[in-house]
């Protein structure tokens, strides 16, 4: 087991380096850089969604208009909108982001920072990258966390039982509320909650915005995690819909699979209990596939889940924050969480494998290649 993790390990060095790579190349080709950024708000051209950016942008407006000199006459540029701007400035931009140096050299250095977990600052807020992740990260970790936890606890009691009474009523009816669950999109199924429970039109049994209450520090001990649960309620169900219905499903389909082969028929000739077959021998057979979906559904709850629900109940959590990042091609911060998520993900990847062999220890990972 020593070698295979130590492969594993290994075989991240070549992932995150084409990760990053192909990262990279992409952002390269993409229209509208942070020198773009900052010269259609010096112009005035900036009438869209990156006109929404605070900080940087307006200072780079204000020091250009205090230096004096920087409008002249037009003169060529490679960036669209920059005629009428002393090229100086122009190279002033460029060597603040780090564009004076090509791109292979940019690259590189990005790639020496991050081995050292230096991922620098943001852009367009005055603030290091790591404390911008920082202050965002409760919100995701609540969200991620709590819906990852009360999906399995849902969802593998209630497939198992569906399993068990396959073609019962309450098979039936539970895979009907199942799949149109899973058929309405978790944003739709937010709005309609909050319509319905959150002021909306009909109840305000649950709060429209937050995790806390404005109060939240000025309350009782025992008050604190009920009003942050009641707070969470909504966007939790909306976030595990989709991944309820999944989960169930999956659970469900593996149990009968493995109630339906020749060791379970076996076990029950030899007078082994439907409780000691199910538990002692299906259980840890069929959980294997249910497990083998956990790393995906984790990172996916965790990080990159939850944009449109942080959006609709006002979360700034690491979803909006990615989003937000990409559309004022913020790169510090859109590279450094790209790295961070990855690394994440195959890291959880590797934990994932190295579960099979605790769930089953029949499995040999020492026995096959990466």
């Amino acid at each position: 087991m020593t070698a295979y993790i130590v492969r594993r390990l290994l075989l991240m060095i070549p992932t995150m380096f084409g990760i990053m790579l192909v990262a990279f190349v992409v952002v390269q080709f993409a229209p509208g850089g942070p020198v773009e950024q900052v010269i259609a708000r010096l112009t005035g051209a900036d009438t869209g969604a990156t006109s929404r950016i605070s900080g940087a942008p307006g200072d780079f407006a204000s020091r250009a208009v205090i230096q004096g000199g920087a409008q002249v006459d037009s003169v060529s540029s490679k960036y669209r909108g920059a005629q009428g701007l002393d090229p100086e400035f122009i190279k002033k931009l460029e060597k603040q982001f780090g564009f004076d140096k090509p791109a292979y050299e940019r690259f590189f250095l990005m790639l020496w920072n991050y081995i050292r977990f230096d991922f620098g600052k943001s852009y367009f807020r005055d603030i290091s990258v790591l404390q911008l992740i920082e202050e965002k990260l409760p919100v995701s970790m609540s969200l991620g966390i709590s819906m990852t936890l009360l999906t399995y606890l849902i969802s593998i009691p209630l497939g198992i039982r569906k399993a068990i009474d396959d073609g019962s009523r309450f098979d039936v009816w539970s895979s009907t509320v199942i799949v149109i669950g899973y058929a309405i999109p978790g944003f739709l199924f937010a709005i309609l909650l909050i319509i319905l429970f959150a002021g909306g039109s009909f109840f305000s049994w649950f709060p429209l915005r937050g995790l806390v209450s404005e109060n939240w520090a000025l309350l009782p001990w025992w008050q604190k995690p009920l009003d942050f649960l009641w707070h969470l309620t909504l966007p939790l169900i909306s976030m595990s819909l989709s991944a309820f219905a999944t989960m169930t499903l999956l659970t469900k389909n593996s149990f009968l699979e493995e109630i339906r082969k020749q060791y379970v028929l076996t076990a029950r000739a030899k007078g082994c209990t439907r409780n000691q077959v199910l538990y002692g021998h299906v259980f840890r057979n069929a959980m294997l596939i249910v497990i083998a979906g956990f790393p995906g559904a984790f990172v996916h709850a965790f990080f990159t889940g939850s944009l449109l629900i942080e959006t609709i109940f006002s979360l700034d959590g690491l979803g909006l924050l990615g989003f937000e990042s990409v559309l004022h091609r913020d790169y510090p911060v859109v590279f450094a969480t790209l790295y961070i998520f990855s690394l994440i993900g195959v890291v959880v990847n590797l934990i994932s494998d190295l579960t099979y062999t605790w769930v089953d220890p029949r499995i040999d990972f020492e026995t096959r290649e990466v």
